[in-house]
């Protein structure tokens, strides 16, 4: 139901723009008759969804057209790949220097992709989508408590400097104060998808990212038509997309097909490293480029044998000589 809940937090859509001339010709082609398409979540108080903020959050949705199944893969937004005209850095510097297009041109050429279609959905808005379903239940760990309400401040304090933000605790947010399952309400949950410095880091958060979507895609699906239209009108200034109404329609008459099948992450777990590069500091590092791509075609579209584009094995040696993997 993955993509019945990106279409419904896209009815804030700013009209199709053309992203399809952003894959390469040699494969763009329709993937075996799958759809994919690219979730962004951006940190942006003032509402800037189209580019000047780093994309927090990159997932991509992989919709089987036959049997219904969304495959989801978070792609680490540290890690280290070609960002466009031959600059490589953490990747979700591409969001921040050219939007969606740029993002989508970086995840077509460094993953052999064609996507065309993105949403995009600022965190208020994951927040208000949570509220507006009646929250989510999440099993909050001991150590993630701290960070949690960490974030819940700085999302909706007052800061002098940018970094200390200050709260007031039962009006401004509710913090969590012990560990286990319970209700969430939509501050919380999105700031449990931003928890990073536990164990973990980037990799476990990117999973929490997940479950949060997962759990409100459910939550949704049992809310009901009326429920959507309300979802739908309290979120349009957060979000932003290349989905027209033609194509929600057409997703939404097969909504009901949708379900979420595995999800991982990529780099992949046993692909993968991290280390510092330069003045790109800390970086996720996929090891190689190469074997990560089939690992991918091969988890997406069961393509067992997928031999990468000569692009993706150029970015891939020239991955392996600026790190040492």
């Amino acid at each position: 139901m993955l993509v019945g809940w990106l279409i419904l937090l896209k009815i804030a859509f700013a009209g199709k723009i053309g992203i399809s001339s952003v894959v390469s010709r040699s494969i763009a082609r329709d993937i075996g008759g799958y759809t994919n398409i690219a979730l962004f979540g951006v940190d942006s108080r003032e509402k800037e969804l189209e580019k000047s903020t780093r994309s927090d959050t990159m997932i991509i949705a992989s919709i089987n057209n036959q049997t219904g199944e969304v495959k989801m893969v978070s792609v680490y937004r540290d890690t280290y790949l070609d960002v466009g005209n031959g600059v490589f850095t953490k990747c979700n510097a591409a969001y921040a220097k050219g939007g969606p297009e740029q993002a989508i041109a970086m995840l077509n050429s460094n993953l052999d992709l064609n996507i065309t279609d993105f949403v995009t959905v600022g965190f208020g808005g994951l927040t208000q989508v949570i509220n507006d379903v009646g929250g989510i239940t999440l099993d909050i760990q001991p150590e993630e408590i701290r960070p949690l309400n960490d974030y819940q401040i700085s999302m909706v304090g007052t800061s002098s400097d940018g970094i200390h933000f200050t709260a007031q605790e039962g009006k401004d947010y509710t913090p969590i104060t012990q560990a286990g399952e319970q209700l969430c309400n939509g501050l919380q949950a999105t700031a449990y998808c931003r928890i990073r410095y536990t164990a973990g880091n980037d990799f476990r958060r990117t999973q929490r990212q997940r479950t949060v979507i997962n759990l409100t895609a459910q939550a949704i699906k049992k809310a009901g038509p009326l429920r959507w239209v309300q979802v739908g009108n309290d979120i349009r200034e957060w979000t932003y997309t290349s989905l027209d109404t033609g194509d929600m329609l057409g997703l939404m008459t097969k909504a009901m097909r949708y379900h979420i099948g595995e999800t991982t992450g990529f780099p992949f777990p046993d692909k993968v490293a991290t280390g510092h590069v330069g003045r790109s500091g800390s970086c996720v590092i996929p090891v190689n480029l190469v074997t990560n791509v089939q690992q991918l075609h091969a988890f997406l579209f069961g393509e067992q044998n997928y031999t990468p584009t000569q692009t993706v094995q150029n970015n891939s040696a020239r991955i392996s000589r600026d790190t040492g993997h």
